[in-house]
């Protein structure tokens, strides 16, 4: 079985732009403003479709109903929903201060718990992100800050460079500023909390709803300025979590990465240059994100320098 590929469903976003036609020479729908690529889906409002292979046209729910055993080995539970959702984000402008709510306060608020990882692919000179709160910032500052329109200034901004990665677990107050590419790996969830958008309005012209309740009912007031995790070596650990664990492997030229089989699913990566499998004959460039089946084995080759993100433990 090879890697199955997906067709790519792009959102429009205030904040978003065409950076996928440089980044990846990818074909965007015309006069939309895209922010954020959906390369693995598996919601009722959002499916995944197959491109290419057997499996070519269907869903990635039916892949999984029907070939349960094969695609997320025979433990997994065909009905279950696929844990992870795999996305793009082309950050032209800051996005909005928002949080995801944890376990122990979604059910609540009527929203699911969503933890995930940022991969700073590439970046412009000066871009940053924010993660957590300055040292000493307390909730009541905080909601002092929102009222009066200073938030910025009580919330952690650490600058960024190509190969970073910021592990964004749910109750982690966060944003991303403009200029950046970003591979999102995150637990399958669509629930975001708006808690300040820097006075901007939305693609209709009106200010973007604001979840402040919410946000404050999930936010963790006691993290504080939490470090971003620098690329190191040639393989390394980015994630270590219940949800998933996230591996960062750079190839030489003409290196190869051997993936055996029968050990579990895996998500494939391809955040620079590019790699083939099937002899070579199948060319996978940068910006591909690939299911690699349960039931087979994979032999992949850089064509040049090139960086994979694994994503593994999730079934």
């Amino acid at each position: 079985m090879d890697p199955i590929l997906f067709t790519s469903l792009y959102q429009e976003r205030v904040w978003g732009g065409r950076g996928f036609e440089e980044s990846f020479a990818r074909n965007l729908p015309a006069g939309k403003v895209i922010g954020e690529s959906w390369e693995i889906v598996d919601r009722p409002e959002a499916q995944s479709v197959a491109e290419g292979g057997p499996f070519a046209g269907r869903t990635i729910r039916e892949i999984i109903e029907k070939n349960g055993a094969a695609v997320m080995g025979p433990a997994y539970d065909p009905q279950k929903p696929f844990p992870i959702l795999v996305k793009w984000l082309d950050c032209q402008e800051r996005l909005s201060l928002q949080v995801h709510p944890p376990m122990s306060v979604a059910a609540s608020l009527g929203g699911e718990p969503k933890t995930e990882n940022w991969y700073i692919a590439a970046c412009k000179p000066g871009a940053g992100i924010l993660a957590g709160l300055k040292k000493g910032a307390t909730r009541e500052a905080f909601e002092s800050s929102l009222k009066d329109n200073s938030a910025e200034k009580l919330v952690h901004r650490i600058p960024v460079r190509a190969g970073d990665s910021m592990f964004v677990y749910s109750g982690r107050l966060h944003a991303i500023d403009a200029g950046n590419l970003i591979l999102e790996i995150q637990q399958n969830s669509d629930t975001t909390y708006r808690v300040y958008d820097w006075g901007r309005v939305g693609l209709d012209g009106k200010p973007r709803k604001l979840h402040v309740a919410e946000s404050l009912a999930s936010i963790d007031f006691a993290d504080y300025e939490p470090e971003i995790l620098h690329a190191k070596g040639r393989e390394q650990t980015l994630v270590t979590s219940d949800i998933f664990t996230l591996r960062r492997v750079t190839l030489t030229p003409g290196e190869t990465l051997a993936i055996a089989a029968k050990e579990q699913p895996r998500i494939l990566s391809v955040t620079a240059g590019s790699l083939t499998f099937r002899d070579g004959t199948a060319p996978l460039p940068a910006g591909t994100n690939a299911l690699l089946p349960f039931d087979s084995a994979f032999t992949f080759r850089s064509d040049e320098e090139a960086t994979v993100l694994l994503t593994e433990d999730f079934a």
